[in-house]
């Protein structure tokens, strides 16, 4: 049977010979040739009809295939992620209830892709919304590596310039420059210059290693309320959850026991500077000139610091001894291009005097500092039995993500901070 192309060929070209007869006078030869033809072209239009058809299921539901087809743009398939009721799953999961609309397609079109044992759950939908869930604002389209930061706004690794992006399968590698070209002058006339420099790279992979769960038990009493209520409240819950779980795993993560390996516990050969001094301005501005020697920022302003809540309050009550009557706080706001306060994503001060760690993060020509992935969508999962004595509802969110650094270069970590 012809395919799409050569139908649609086929019948360009009889449509091309039709204008030829009609422009000249139709004799009765010419005119049983126009009816033979215009016969064909009908026929035509309902092969084409049926194999655009045939082509869009294939598109839709072949197993693996991309859950936005092509015909869809992205546009489209955002809106109707935003139009997606976290409600409805939770009533699927719980009654059996059929799910209806959007929230149908997006499901049918997720599930495939295989993997979910639950009712898969776009990671757009956990975007904090206002008002109706069906809004006028909606996520980024979910395609392979989008940047959807909105998702996670407030956490810590996104203000430091963490870039999230999304994976549909797979281990994805950034490669890095490791090595440059270097230039040389010829020493004469006829002499020749530098010889070839290897220009080398290596591969920063973030790979679907580690696996976050989270639960949410929702009583009986929450199941009755109005469909907006109980829809926010789901919303918020996994919405703090992951992103409290995320900023701690970036920074904090033990690189074992399911756990990625987070900035500040990881081998990534970031530089690491022994403070054992008070805050003080001057511990930070020493780093910046770090970064500037080696040309990962322009000015102070392309800098970024993580500090503990105790290191503002240090430096908000020290007064600086060569900047006249300003506090070191003041100074280092007035200079830096962010100042991040976490007491998530940093471990709190230990020892006598108490001591703690800061990072500084430069995102030199664009390139973000650190990469955290997300793998296809969230896998949202019932357990019948758990809370059934109660009428209650335990829900299970499975989200899978990994952490890497782009280069050491762009990151400094100063230690000792009392």
């Amino acid at each position: 049977m012809p395919n799409l192309i050569e139908l649609k060929e086929s019948r360009a070209g009889k449509l091309a010979e039709m204008s030829t007869l009609t422009s000249a006078e139709l004799n009765e030869e010419s005119r049983t040739r126009f009816d033979a033809l215009d016969k064909e072209v009908r026929t035509l239009d309902g092969d084409i009809l049926r194999a655009e058809k045939f082509a869009e299921y294939e598109r839709r539901y072949a197993p693996g295939k991309i859950i936005a087809s092509p015909d869809r743009g992205e546009r489209e398939y955002a809106d109707l992620v935003g139009k997606f009721e976290l409600r409805q799953a939770v009533s699927y999961l719980d009654e059996g209830r059929a799910l209806t609309g959007a929230t149908a397609e997006v499901v049918t079109e997720l599930r495939n892709r295989g993997g979910y044992r639950g009712v898969p759950i776009p990671w757009g939908v956990l975007e904090k919304r206002s008002g109706e869930t069906v809004g006028s604002g909606v996520p980024n389209p979910v395609r392979t590596m989008p940047i959807i930061d909105r998702l996670f706004a407030e956490a810590a690794a996104v203000r430091m310039g963490a870039e999230i992006v999304q994976i549909d399968s797979g281990a994805v590698e950034y490669p890095v420059t490791t090595s440059s070209v270097a230039a040389a002058w010829a020493s004469s006339e006829t002499g020749n210059v530098g010889g070839p420099t290897a220009y080398a790279t290596t591969d920063r992979p973030l790979a679907p290693n580690s696996t976050l769960g989270i639960q949410a038990k929702i009583t009986r009493k929450a199941q009755k309320q109005s469909g907006d209520a109980l829809e926010q409240a789901v919303r918020r819950d996994l919405n703090g959850a992951i992103g409290e779980a995320m900023d701690r795993a970036v920074f904090l993560g033990a690189g074992a026991s399911g756990e990625p390996a987070g900035v500040l516990v990881g081998s990534y050969g970031i530089t690491s500077t022994a403070i054992d001094a008070a805050a003080s301005y001057a511990a930070f501005s020493e780093a910046v000139m770090r970064f500037l020697i080696a040309n990962a920022a322009a000015g102070p302003g392309d800098v970024k610091a993580l500090i503990r809540p105790e290191v503002w309050n240090k430096l908000d009550n020290t007064l600086a001894s060569d900047a006249g009557p300003k506090w070191e706080f003041d100074r280092m706001r007035e200079n830096f291009g962010a100042i991040v306060m976490s007491g998530n994503a940093l471990a709190a001060p230990t020892g006598s005097p108490a001591t703690t760690k800061a990072l500084l993060t430069t995102s030199a020509g664009g390139v973000p500092p650190i990469f955290v992935g997300l793998w296809g969508a969230i896998d949202l999962i019932r357990d019948p039995y758990s809370d059934a004595a109660s009428g209650g509802l335990r829900l299970t969110a499975l989200a899978t993500m990994d952490v890497t650094v782009s280069r050491p270069s762009q990151l400094q970590i100063l230690t000792g901070i009392q």
